[in-house]
């Protein structure tokens, strides 16, 4: 299929940014692009009318991303904790994933939706992660997840306690195994 051309009417990560000309798959114009309004198809009469609002659009762009910079600033160092049941070697029984970390966020006062939390891949263990929140296109803010199995623990893990690991020293020390030796009765003895 051709490739279609478009105007973007805001920046986008790896694409480009506001006024410019680009050729996209005509699906991800048609799905992603064109719905969420981030850009326009390249004609005549659309570039014409760019070119007539390409002013106010920029002065909207600037607002809108000295709003989201103040909010960065404000919400520097967001830390969001999720408890969740895990295994003794830490591994989650579920996974954590951006709509849980948006939920989070939004209960520690920073309101933002799920599609703007980047993850690379659902956290499936125990720890602190860091994750970015896009918050605006050109801003984007360091959110960190404190996944942990209590309170307690999620306290432990800020602090930088280690927490995984716990379960199975505390029961090291709780069993005494003895060795014997099959010759004799008599205990080995290190």
């Amino acid at each position: 299929m051709a490739a279609v051309e478009l105007i973007l009417l805001q920046r986008v990560e790896k694409l480009g940014q506001m006024g410019d000309l680009v050729k996209v798959k005509p699906g991800y114009a048609r799905n992603f692009l064109l719905p969420q309004k981030k850009a326009i198809r390249a004609n005549k009469a659309n570039l014409a009318q760019f070119e007539t609002q390409r002013v106010q659009l920029e002065a909207l762009n600037i607002k809108r991303r000295d709003e989201a910079e103040r909010v960065a600033e404000r919400m520097q160092g967001l830390s969001v904790t999720i408890i969740r049941q895990a295994g003794e070697s830490g591994s989650l029984y579920g996974s954590v994933t951006s709509r849980d970390i948006a939920d989070g966020a939004t209960a520690a006062g920073l309101s933002i939706n799920r599609s703007q939390i980047i993850l690379a891949n659902p956290i499936k263990s125990l720890g602190l992660t860091i994750v970015r929140a896009v918050l605006h296109p050109e801003v984007d803010m360091p959110v960190t997840v404190n996944v942990a199995r209590s309170v307690e623990e999620a306290e432990k893990q800020l602090r930088g306690e280690r927490v995984v690991g716990e379960m199975e020293e505390e029961i090291e020390l709780e069993t005494d195994i003895q060795l014997f030796d099959p010759n004799s009765d008599q205990p080995l003895v290190d």
